[in-house]
């Protein structure tokens, strides 16, 4: 993440102790390794060696998600983003799809299923995005660019790699990859022409092997 993205970001985070464990790293290292898993696709045990420990990270992960810390910050960007292009802050309609997604091993079979359409095992992905209203004058059928917003945003997930195939045991965890996909698509909106200004480069820890 930028600065400008970390600034976004740092406040929407529950307080330092919040659950009486004093962190032991950065929580920018932490968000930025959340941030890695789902952009390119890899498992928590591959993150490279100069972030936080995996299990650090992944244990963040299910913390803020079961504190509902994704969604709240899903929620205020959102908020932004429409004010800032001069809409409510909440919608008054909105259009639903789906996405059919192959399910890797890893998902279980009693939550999965077939899409037999598009002869894909895995999961279905719903999406719901605004709209804004068909003319009132209209008669028959008529393409609207913004009826299509939602396979837009549906396009801009698969951006992610960790999304592109479902790797999840449980749905909730396939929620929660979403939801920092999106917490990243709207940060860098809300940025979007402010310079870049990045931290330094980290040094790089060595990994260490045991006998």
């Amino acid at each position: 993440m930028t600065d400008e993205q970390w600034a976004l970001i740092k406040p929407l985070l529950p307080a330092p102790h919040w659950d009486g464990r004093p962190d032991k790293h950065p929580r920018r290292e932490v968000v930025d390794a959340i941030m890695y898993v789902v952009r390119t696709g890899c498992s928590w045990r591959q993150l490279p060696v100069d972030f936080p420990p995996w299990q650090t990270v992944y244990w963040h992960f299910v913390r803020w998600e079961d504190q509902g810390v994704t969604q709240q910050m899903v929620d205020v960007l959102r908020r932004r983003v429409r004010k800032e292009a001069g809409r409510k802050a909440e919608p008054s309609a909105a259009v639903l799809d789906s996405q059919s997604v192959k399910g890797a091993d890893t998902v279980g079979a009693d939550n999965r299923g077939c899409d037999a359409n598009k002869k894909i095992n895995g999961r279905n992905r719903f999406v719901i995005v605004h709209i804004v209203a068909k003319p009132a004058d209209q008669r028959g059928f008529r393409v609207h660019p913004r009826r299509w917003v939602v396979e837009r945003a549906l396009a801009w997930l698969m951006a992610y790699r960790r999304l592109v195939r479902d790797y999840e045991h449980q749905p909730p965890t396939s929620e929660a990859m979403i939801r920092w996909a999106v917490i990243n698509m709207l940060a860098r909106r809300i940025t979007r022409g402010h310079p870049a200004q990045r931290p330094g480069p980290r040094p790089l820890k060595r990994a260490h092997r045991t006998k």
